[in-house]
C-alpha cells in the first residue's frame, strides 16, 4: 500500500533527525572517551554514552517497523550487559557483552550500508549514514579486538613501556582499531596472535575498499543526471566533410 504524502514526509523527517543524533552521539563519543577513560567515574560516563549511541543506531536504523523490532531485539542484550558489568561486575562474562555488541553494531552497519546504495541522490542524510557507517566500522572492530584479547591472552604487544598495565580494552582498542582503518601505523600497539593480526588484516582491507565504494557510489549519484540520447541527431552536422555524410 502506497502512503500519502504526509505519512511520507513524516516518516522521511524523523529518520533524518535520527540520523543526525545518531552521528552527534557518535562523534560526542568517540571525543569524550580519552578524557574519561581515567577518571573515577569514567565507567559510567562511558556506558551512558554508549548506551545513548546503540540506541540512537537502533532509531536511525529502524526505519521500518520489522528492522525496528530486530534493532530493538539486538541493542537490548548489550545495554543490559553493559550496565550490569558497571554495577554488578562479573555478574555475567564480559565476552557476553561483547558479542552482543558486536552482532547489533555488524546489525546497524549493514542497514546503513544498504541505504547508502539505495539512495536516489546525495544529500545530508546520506552524507551522515555514509560518515556514521566508518566510525561504527572502528567500533565494531574495537570490539573484536577487545574480545580476541580476552579469549587469547596476550593478542597484542605493547611497545610503549611507560604504562606496563596496559590492556586491550576501552579507548586502548579504539584507537588501534581506528589506527588499522586508516592504515597509520604508529608501531605502539602491535598484533601478536595471529587470531588478532587477521582480524587487523581484514580491517584494513574493509577500510580501503569502504572508502573507494563508497566515493565511487556518492560522486556517481552526484553526477547522475537524464541519460543522454545515444542515437545521431536527426540533421548531420553541417562541419562533416561530405563522403561522410550519408
Amino acid at each position: 500500500m502506497m502512503q500519502g504524502p504526509s505519512e511520507a514526509a513524516v516518516q522521511e523527517g524523523a529518520q533524518r533527525l535520527s540520523l543526525v543524533h545518531f552521528l552527534i552521539a557518535l562523534v560526542v563519543l568517540l571525543i569524550v572517551m580519552p578524557f574519561v577513560d581515567q577518571l573515577p567515574n569514567g565507567e559510567l560516563i562511558e556506558a551512558a554514552l554508549m548506551t545513548v549511541v546503540l540506541l540512537s543506531a537502533a532509531l536511525a536504523v529502524g526505519g521500518r517497523r520489522p528492522t525496528l523490532l530486530a534493532a530493538a531485539i539486538l541493542v537490548m542484550p548489550a545495554l543490559v550487559a553493559i550496565w550490569l558489568d558497571h554495577f554488578r561486575p562479573g555478574l555475567i562474562p564480559k565476552e557476553f557483552h561483547l558479542a552482543a555488541s558486536i552482532a547489533f553494531v555488524a546489525f546497524v552497519i549493514v542497514h546503513l550500508l544498504g541505504y547508502i546504495l539505495r539512495a536516489p541522490s546525495v544529500n545530508a542524510e546520506v552524507l551522515c549514514a555514509a560518515v556514521a557507517t566508518y566510525l561504527m566500522l572502528a567500533i565494531l572492530w574495537a570490539f573484536a579486538y577487545t574480545l580476541t584479547a580476552r579469549l587469547v591472552p596476550n593478542s597484542f604487544a605493547f611497545l610503549v613501556q611507560e604504562d606496563p598495565i596496559r590492556e586491550m580494552a576501552r579507548f586502548e582498542a579504539l584507537y588501534f582499531s581506528f589506527s588499522t582503518l586508516t592504515t597509520v601505523d604508529y608501531g605502539d600497539v602491535v598484533p601478536a596472535s595471529n587470531v588478532a593480526r587477521m582480524l587487523a588484516m581484514f580491517e584494513a582491507v574493509t577500510g580501503v575498499f569502504f572508502l573507494a565504494i563508497l566515493i565511487a557510489r556518492l560522486v556517481a549519484l552526484y553526477s547522475g543526471g537524464p541519460a543522454v540520447p545515444s542515437r545521431l541527431p536527426a540533421e548531420p552536422s553541417a562541419n562533416l566533410p561530405k563522403e561522410m555524410l550519408p
